[in-house]
């Protein structure tokens, strides 16, 4: 409280002011709304970025199509995994790429095969040879499915990539790999027609924003 004093003869009368309090909470709305407005904006900015992700092009031919995990259905890649891979297989009959590292582990403990394997059975089912077909099975996010990638790239040998993955996801996925020095990542994108982007987009903004911070520690 702010107290006035005033003078009644010789003696002082005290009155209490409610100004101060009324100061506090004006400057917390506007802190509040100067919150609000710089979310809107970086929203803004990031929906701009992640709608800025193309394949690659002219493309270099590389070592390996990294395809980027998505869940599984049961046994089986999930609609929106088989378009990653539908375009991978693209790519690859492109030459694009003479190997494929499939990259992510297990959804759920009842589940017969991890994301890798389902993609792998996926592709041998349509004419690759499993020899080509690199396995990493222990990955549960975007940044672990390209830092375990890396690894297993160098234990083959190979050094060059494209990453392989939606568009929506391409620019965090691409970002993400040149963090990890990735020898001049490509990116190989491709529109989905089974999920709704109005719930991915919200969400990548999201995973978006995160990633940035989590940047700002590397």
């Amino acid at each position: 409280m702010e107290w006035n004093v005033y003078q009644t003869g010789a003696t002082p009368i005290r009155r209490f002011s409610r100004n101060r309090p009324v100061r506090r909470r004006r400057g917390w709305w506007i802190l509040l709304a100067v919150l609000i407005t710089a979310g809107l904006l970086w929203s803004i900015v990031a929906f701009g970025r992640i709608n800025s992700a193309v394949t690659t092009s002219p493309m270099a031919k590389a070592d390996a199509g990294v395809i980027l995990g998505m869940s599984m259905w049961g046994d089986e890649p999930s609609p929106g995994l088989k378009e990653r891979l539908d375009y991978g297989l693209k790519l690859y009959k492109s030459g694009a790429f003479s190997h494929f590292v499939v990259s992510g582990g297990l959804d759920h403990p009842d589940y017969k095969y991890t994301e890798a394997e389902g993609m792998q059975r996926y592709l041998t089912a349509h004419g690759v040879p499993e020899e080509v077909i690199i396995l990493e099975q222990k990955s549960t996010s975007t940044y672990e499915n390209l830092l375990f990638s890396k690894a297993v790239m160098q234990q083959e040998g190979l050094s060059t990539a494209v990453i392989i993955t939606h568009d929506f996801h391409g620019r965090r996925a691409l970002e993400m790999a040149r963090e990890l020095g990735y020898t001049n990542p490509e990116l190989g994108v491709t529109t989905s027609e089974v999920m709704s982007m109005f719930k991915y987009k919200t969400r990548e903004i999201l995973a978006y924003t995160k990633w940035k911070l989590q940047q700002l520690s590397l």
